[in-house]
């Protein structure tokens, strides 16, 4: 007969064996996630041309892409009438996730032309909505001008804060995309901030018919999706995709390029040639603290027939008439003098004219009243007259300006360090 086994004392080796074989060693754990990535990244060429067709399906965009970016745009419009950061933080959760945008990165790599114009149109489609969403909310701001538009003027200016951030959004957007099957909502909403917030700014002044944020906003939109492009494009090529065909590679190249110079146009900083001054433009010279130095003219005059005597010699008695014996004399009659008389020169001030020279942002806001609303934005280079000399508030020094912008006239005040003139008065 076999001996009786206590079934606790057979079974407990092979447990303990078990649990050895569900627990690997650190070393182990390291091999695994070498293999995975070496998985994520096939060295065959059919390997990897069948992985990049299956993230781009799941790059492709739903039709909640475009319900969700229709509800942002909405949301983000309300933001900008009311001026609340709130509201505008609120329509950003609201946005969709930016697959679309992967799709773009994972063609422009791959050199898929025939995706890359896929994901493009879903992505303009998308930004589209945006934007129209943006138009109706600048039409239903005209019921309510002038409005306080802080937030809108900030966001169709670049900022190199916002290029950091959206770098590191595409960033992580790509490498999250790939390495995992959850959809990354912390980049998304990062790329979707610095996108979809300019296009509908821009929207909002287009038709809101104030000056200064359309087409900057365009500007901002274009180069904030070019940097994204780029530096998620850079991304996948650090993880090991390379196109797979030499046509494919031509057009990697041509897109990457085209990225470039949109970039170098519209971030490089430009020399503003200023024109010579002519006599049909205002020249930069004093204001009202330079007066005109002319002697007024006398306001009448009597012309007279004698001869001026000089200032320095003394004066003499003029002879008197001979008289001759039995001839009378008789005084001449004489021409009555008559009263001329001849305006008065007054001088006038001088105008004092100044260019905006803002070190960031590309310009400068021009307020109702010293720290009030914005009512204008001004570019870099923009002619100013300055109508008041500088006043503290605050401890900033404002000035009054005016600014001609074709047929109208617009007069605010501005911080005068953003002011810039030839030759500053004593005060100034």
């Amino acid at each position: 007969m076999p001996e009786n086994t206590n079934p606790l004392e057979s079974t407990q080796p092979s447990t303990s064996q078990n649990m050895g074989k569900t627990r690997p060693t650190r070393a182990q754990r390291r091999r695994a996630v070498r293999r995975q990535r070496r998985k994520a990244m096939p060295s065959g060429v059919k390997e990897r041309s069948e992985y990049l067709q299956a993230l781009i399906q799941r790059a492709y965009p739903s039709y909640e892409f475009f319900i969700f970016a229709t509800l942002c745009g909405a949301i983000l419009g309300l933001g900008y009438i009311l001026d609340s950061q709130a509201f505008l933080v609120f329509g950003i959760l609201m946005a969709p996730l930016m697959s679309p945008l992967v799709g773009l990165i994972l063609a422009t790599v791959s050199g898929s032309a025939n995706y890359f114009f896929k994901a493009f149109s879903a992505f303009f489609l998308g930004s589209l909505l945006v934007f129209g969403t943006g138009a109706l909310s600048g039409f239903a701001a005209r019921i309510w001008l002038p409005l306080n538009l802080t937030q809108t003027f900030i966001h169709t200016r670049l900022w190199w804060a916002d290029l950091v951030v959206l770098a590191l959004g595409s960033i992580l957007l790509t490498a999250s995309f790939l390495r995992s099957e959850k959809k990354p909502f912390l980049p998304s909403v990062m790329l979707a901030y610095e996108l979809f917030l300019p296009i509908s700014a821009a929207a909002f002044g287009l038709t809101s018919g104030v000056s200064g944020i359309f087409p900057q906003g365009i500007f901002v939109f274009i180069a904030h999706l070019a940097w994204a492009l780029l530096f998620g494009s850079l991304t996948l090529f650090f993880l090991g995709f390379r196109p797979l065909k030499f046509m494919h590679w031509i057009f990697s190249f041509l897109v990457i390029t085209l990225l470039l110079i949109t970039l170098a146009i519209l971030l490089l900083p430009r020399t503003n040639s200023t024109p010579t001054t002519t006599a049909s433009q205002p020249s930069f010279t004093q204001v009202a603290e330079i007066m005109a130095t002319q002697t007024d003219l006398p306001a009448t005059e009597i012309p007279s027939t004698r001869t001026p005597i000089p200032a320095t010699a003394s004066p003499k008695k003029s002879p008197e008439p001979s008289v001759t014996l039995g001839v009378s004399a008789t005084p001449s009659i004489t021409e009555t003098p008559k009263l001329t008389a001849t305006p008065t020169l007054t001088a006038e001030p001088t105008p004092l004219y100044a260019r905006i020279a803002s070190s960031s942002g590309g310009g400068a806001f021009m307020r109702r009243e010293p720290g009030g609303p914005v009512i204008l934005t001004l570019e870099n280079a923009e002619l100013v007259q300055a109508l008041t000399a500088p006043l503290k508030y605050e401890g900033i020094s404002w000035v009054q300006v005016k600014v001609i912008r074709g047929t109208e006239s617009f007069e605010g005040w501005i911080i005068q360090s953003v002011l810039k003139t030839a030759t500053p008065s004593p005060n100034w």
